[in-house]
């Protein structure tokens, strides 16, 4: 349907005009990134709205050339980069289904998603082809790659292809395919349509409001749905954009320092690894006004010390608590006054108008305030469904309410507050995250901690220090000596931790090490 405007076309967020929209309004706005275009690496790193539109026409060009037509599934699976989010949006410019994988998944975990689509294309490169793809038999239509890959056909070769014009699908049509984080398993596939993502980026640009036109730097997985809301409110605005794929402070550091932004988003544990740009040279901090944590809560120490960092007069982070299937459906701000006596187990009140949030008991019903339970969660911008499971989906939606499968209560105010994953509880801790936070707190050379289950379901801590320097047994003594029993704790690297592509750790993962002893 080309052109037209079907049915509550108001009421969809479409990714493919997103990059044109904006380049027609803030043309010459720069986009800078840190490291160039794997589609198109002699544009380098400084770039503007339009020259991305460009790059987004352009790519679309080339996959109509090669045959890719409306409705049909494309997946992108390449070496992480910002060629990611700008081949996704070219996929649905011309009416085609992005299905994006995370570059860190293993490559059997690729299979077995590709399983669950319909013929799809593959999008990827000579790194993943001839590295964890290599033997794994991927029934696709068509391989395409953005190099010169070994059984692939180069997009170059569709080079200089006319530009077809746009398609716009029904808005409750599939539109978009990610996948969940794969913390307990292996990942499911949200099935995402123009609709319901408008109905999660409405709320987002009234909360973007107050800093509509700061300069934005951003750290997140380009397969994440909230990357692509984010991206809509800062393209919307006019704001200039920092695109990070390497998170190290060595070189974060430089770089923020050099555009000074005033709104900073990335995902809770980078955070923890920026706290080391708070007195880094250069300031790079100093100018933040909004710093954005998605999804997961964020250890207090964390907030007070980037906030702490910002030179501006009433900087805020603001937290959103909700999961892929979900997109937001609990927010709070923390501003410097209320960070020094944050309870990091509060995530925030639902999204007036959008989002409804309750906690329910084993028989369903609706508890008490103060009570803890399941969290499940009414929303408006909830996915489609479970690409291939539709059971699954249907299991975990009574009436309208979504399980999020965390436990937790809410206050006499109406204030959710996590305790802890379902799966993760152990009967001993009332809360893991409430003890990681404290620790986290009294011990500030840890980067990380995870109370994981042990072999007799004891509370494990597997802790990460800074450094190369062992944890103090002294120091660890009196930082947990008012707290739960726990055993004693495993120190692992950080980069050790099995993660999703937002960081997130897997805790069931790191128990089945434990109990299999691929770490001591």
């Amino acid at each position: 349907m080309r052109e037209q405007q079907p049915p509550f076309a108001d009421r969809g967020f479409y990714l493919g005009p997103m990059f044109r929209r904006a380049a027609d309004r803030h043309g010459a706005v720069f986009v800078t990134l840190d490291r160039p275009l794997d589609t198109h690496p002699r544009l380098g790193v400084d770039l503007t709205y339009s020259a991305l539109a460009d790059v987004v026409e352009e790519l679309s060009g080339r996959l109509w050339e090669a045959g890719v037509r409306p409705s049909e599934q494309v997946v992108v699976h390449k070496t992480d980069n910002v060629d990611i989010v700008l081949l996704t949006c070219a996929v649905a410019r011309i009416g085609a289904v992005p299905v994006l994988l995370s570059p860190g998944l293993a490559g059997e975990v690729v299979g077995e998603l590709v399983e669950r689509l319909r013929q799809p294309w593959l999008i990827t490169d000579r790194a993943k082809l001839e590295g964890p793809l290599k033997g794994v038999g991927l029934r696709v239509r068509r391989v395409l790659s953005v190099d010169e890959a070994p059984g692939a056909d180069p997009l170059e070769q569709f080079a200089g292809a006319e530009r077809p014009a746009p398609v716009r699908l029904h808005p409750r049509e599939p539109a978009l395919i990610t996948h969940s984080s794969g913390t307990t398993g292996l990942p499911k596939l949200a099935v995402h349509c123009a609709n319901t993502m408008w109905n999660r980026l409405v709320p987002q640009k009234a909360m973007g409001w107050p800093t509509r036109g700061e300069t934005a730097a951003l750290h997140m997985s380009f397969v994440h749905s909230r990357f692509y809301h984010l991206l809509g409110v800062l393209l919307h605005f006019g704001s200039p954009l920092v695109l990070i794929t390497d998170p190290e402070p060595a070189k974060v550091g430089p770089l923020l320092a050099r555009h000074r932004p005033g709104i900073v988003e990335t995902h809770p544990n980078t955070f923890v690894l920026w706290e080391e740009l708070a007195d880094a040279p250069g300031a790079p901090l100093s100018r933040v006004r909004s710093y954005g944590s998605t999804f997961d809560a964020i250890h207090p120490r964390t907030v007070r010390r980037l906030l702490d960092a910002s030179k501006r007069r009433t900087p805020w982070l603001i937290q959103l608590y909700g999961q892929s299937e979900t997109g937001p459906v609990a927010f709070q701000w923390f501003t410097r006054r209320s960070a020094a006596r944050a309870d990091g187990r509060r995530v925030g009140i639902g999204i007036p108008g959008f989002t409804r949030v309750r906690v329910a008991g084993p028989d369903g019903r609706r508890v008490a305030a103060g009570t803890p339970g399941r969290i499940e969660a009414r929303t408006r911008g909830r996915i489609l469904t479970y690409l291939g499971m539709q059971d699954r989906y249907d299991r975990q939606l009574t009436d309208g309410w979504w399980e999020m499968g965390d436990m937790g209560y809410l206050s006499r105010l109406g204030s959710l507050h996590l305790i802890d994953r379902e799966i993760d509880q152990i009967d001993s801790v009332h809360s893991n995250l409430e003890v990681e936070d404290a620790l986290m707190d009294r011990l500030e050379e840890l980067r990380e901690v995870v109370i994981v289950p042990g072999a007799d379901r004891e509370p494990v801590p597997v802790v990460c220090v800074r450094g190369e320097e062992p944890l103090d047994p002294e120091r660890w003594r009196e930082a947990t000596a008012d707290l739960p029993a726990l055993a004693e704790p495993r120190q692992w690297r950080f980069e050790e931790l099995p993660m999703t592509a937002t960081w997130k750790v897997k805790r069931v993962e790191i128990s089945r090490m434990l109990a299999e002893g691929v770490r001591a």
